[in-house]
């Protein structure tokens, strides 16, 4: 199942009002950038957030799946998701424990000769 533009539209929504939120379709699903650093994703109509500490500490209840079979575990934010400033505040306090993405190699052409 993939998901849906309403549902990220709802999402974005949900974040409007912080600076630099961005997204990129993937795989049939979202992965949710916050000033650059990937924040998480929506998978199945559902906002998975990276597990660092600072969201654990907000959200020490909030179940953690799998994004896919094997994956690393992820925040399931679909309680706390109608509450726009706790959103908001949980994005904002998880920027520093996020990392950047990795630069991709580039590749080298071969001169043939």
């Amino acid at each position: 199942m993939s998901s849906s533009y309403d549902y990220l539209e709802f999402v974005l929504d949900q974040l409007s009002g912080l600076d630099d939120i961005d997204y990129r379709y993937m795989f049939g699903s979202f992965a949710l950038y916050y000033q650059g650093k990937v924040a998480g994703f929506i998978i199945n109509d559902r906002l998975l957030i990276k597990a660092v500490p600072s969201a654990v500490a907000l959200m020490p209840d909030a179940e953690q799946v799998p994004p896919f079979p094997g994956g690393k575990p992820m925040i399931l934010v679909e309680d706390y998701l109608e509450d726009r400033d706790f959103v908001k505040e949980l994005f904002v306090r998880m920027y520093d424990e996020l990392s950047f993405p990795k630069p991709k190699k580039r590749k080298c052409k071969r001169n043939n000769r």
